[in-house]
């Protein structure tokens, strides 16, 4: 067992409480049963949790829509959860979701788990989404430093030219400077 499984089952273990349903659903291996708690209704949301995480390691796209709403969750264990189980996927539709979640600046409040995930999948829709992201957290006074910085990060590892006028202009903010400067030099030139 992998150290996120680990921490995602005892988290949601904790949720249960002392359930057999839970004990159920962590042991089973028929991947048919932990769909069926997917489309169930009135199941809790650590159950749907326990099955989408566990379909999606397991790469059983069924459990896409669930995880990427998961990772649209305002609860950050239940969004790096969602993230890690979505990276394992293999769904084509991951990239395309994360970035829309990325740049939807009604939801930028739980952006960091998108643009985390953008960075790892290294799609076709990564770049241009951590620069979009990361340009509107330029903007004085914003408050998503968190979400600036993973953005100036991912930059960095994604190693893209097309980010060099964004990340010098992060390089301007304080909270920024160095690690818009690592970026750049992890550029092509």
């Amino acid at each position: 067992m992998d150290e996120e499984l680990r921490t995602v089952t005892g988290r949601l273990r904790a949720e249960a409480g002392a359930s057999r349903e839970y004990e159920e659903l962590a042991a089973t291996s028929d991947l048919d049963e932990l769909a069926e708690v997917l489309v169930s209704p009135g199941r809790p949301l650590w159950a749907r949790e326990l099955a989408a995480f566990r379909l999606g390691v397991a790469g059983d796209r069924r459990a896409f829509e669930s995880l990427v709403l998961l990772l649209n969750h305002r609860d950050p264990p239940r969004c790096a959860a969602a993230a890690y189980a979505l990276a394992r996927l293999g769904d084509p539709r991951t990239a395309r979701a994360a970035a829309a979640l990325a740049t939807n600046e009604l939801r930028v409040a739980y952006a960091l788990h998108p643009v985390r995930l953008l960075t790892e999948l290294r799609a076709p829709e990564s770049v241009p989404a951590l620069i979009t992201t990361l340009r509107r957290r330029l903007a004085p006074h914003d408050p998503f430093g968190k979400i600036a910085l993973a953005c100036v990060e991912g930059l960095g590892a994604l190693g893209d030219a097309r980010a060099r006028p964004v990340l010098t202009e992060a390089g301007a903010h304080p909270r920024l400077a160095a690690a818009a400067a690592a970026a750049l030099a992890r550029l092509p030139e």
